[in-house]
């Protein structure tokens, strides 16, 4: 360990809020990667990093001098990443819970976690009021919109299914676009 981090430890335990700083300037880059490799979240990493220094700091009494404080303190950072990752492991679901239905069988009650009934409501009534406002527009808009977006033609087909230039789809679909804003803007 270079000499002056010994003496950065000493002054920081003596209160020393500079050599605090300075300690964690000096070995924050490092930390940093060492967390992200484990975490591999930018975010994360930077609220492991804090907490490592945090943690750090707060022990920094326990630190023996025999060791590099680099790699002590990179203990710390490894220890914090595993546990995040402890943490955000998907829940498990226990077989042992089984019950007997009334013909001897087994079931498992397995929860439901990915259906969301408000959001499919959300969903439906979202699609009534675009197709609302769809309905709603001139029928040369309409048209456009609807072989362009529900039928997924191309302008050339549109233009060639509907007997237009090319150049009118465009302007169509863009005022039809432009209406349907409008229209959803105020639903």
């Amino acid at each position: 360990m270079p000499e002056t981090d010994y003496k950065l430890i000493a002054s920081a335990l003596g209160g020393s809020q500079e050599a605090y700083k300075t300690l964690m300037e000096r070995h924050r880059p490092a930390i940093y990667h060492i967390v992200f490799k484990f975490v591999r979240e930018k975010e994360a990493t930077a609220d492991l990093v804090q907490e490592t220094f945090m943690k750090a700091f707060a022990s920094l009494e326990t630190y023996r001098s025999e060791y590099k404080f680099s790699t002590w303190l990179y203990r710390i950072a490894a220890n914090s990443a595993i546990d995040f990752l402890r943490k955000q492991r998907i829940k498990t679901l226990s077989l042992d819970m089984a019950s007997d239905d009334s013909e001897g069988r087994t079931e498992y009650d397995v929860p439901d976690l990915t259906y969301h009934p408000e959001k499919d409501l959300e969903e439906r009534e979202r699609r009534i009021s675009i197709q609302d406002a769809i309905d709603s527009l001139p029928d040369k808009y309409k048209q456009v919109i609807i072989y362009r977006h529900k039928d997924d033609r191309s302008y050339e087909e549109i233009a060639e299914v509907l007997n237009i230039p090319i150049g009118t789809v465009k302007a169509r679909i863009f005022r039809a676009r432009e209406l349907l804003k409008k229209k959803l803007k105020s639903m």
